[in-house]
């Protein structure tokens, strides 16, 4: 699993250090959770853990609600990996943030879940709430899966904890 972290590192590294370097503000997230928590055969559940990168910056409010990019990794207990990018609306309530994603990325199963292609498509829904300056904590809940456009389509949900701060 080492192996398997280090090997993934510098291609995380590569995909946000350009958009790192030239901002004076960043939201950085890490999260931990469940891999495939309605497992019905019980043999994929599993821990994740993950990064993910947002830049404030480039929100745009539109008629729809602000949107902006994100883009993130996590790796689970069975060595598998999504690298993924997208778009995440945010929609306040108070002092509750509601902030719905759609993120394309790359799938490797490693030693965990076949989804059955390596191209894999993330919705997630996340609550979060301001808790100090520049810093939100958030639960969320998301779906993986190709589309159909796979051998197979047999999908994973997952639960996160996540812990965001604006750099």
């Amino acid at each position: 699993m080492i192996f398997r972290v280090l090997k993934i590192l510098p291609i995380i590294v590569f995909f946000l250090s350009p958009t790192l370097a030239d901002e004076n503000n960043a939201e950085i997230s890490f999260y931990t959770g469940t891999f495939d928590v309605i497992d019905k055969e019980g043999d994929d559940k599993t821990s994740l853990f993950g990064i993910e990168h947002k830049n404030p910056d480039l929100f745009r409010d539109t008629i729809l609600g602000k949107f902006k990019p994100v883009s993130g990794a996590f790796i689970t207990g069975n060595s598998s990996v999504y690298l993924y990018t997208g778009v995440e609306g945010q929609y306040e309530l108070g002092p509750l943030k509601i902030l719905p994603s759609f993120t394309p990325g790359y799938y490797e199963k490693g030693d965990g879940k076949d989804l059955g292609s390596i191209l894999e498509f993330k919705s997630e829904i996340k609550l979060g709430l301001d808790i100090f300056d520049n810093s939100k904590l958030s639960y969320s809940y998301s779906h993986i899966s190709n589309n159909d456009w796979g051998d197979s389509n047999p999908g994973t949900d997952n639960q996160q904890i996540t812990f965001s701060k604006n750099f």
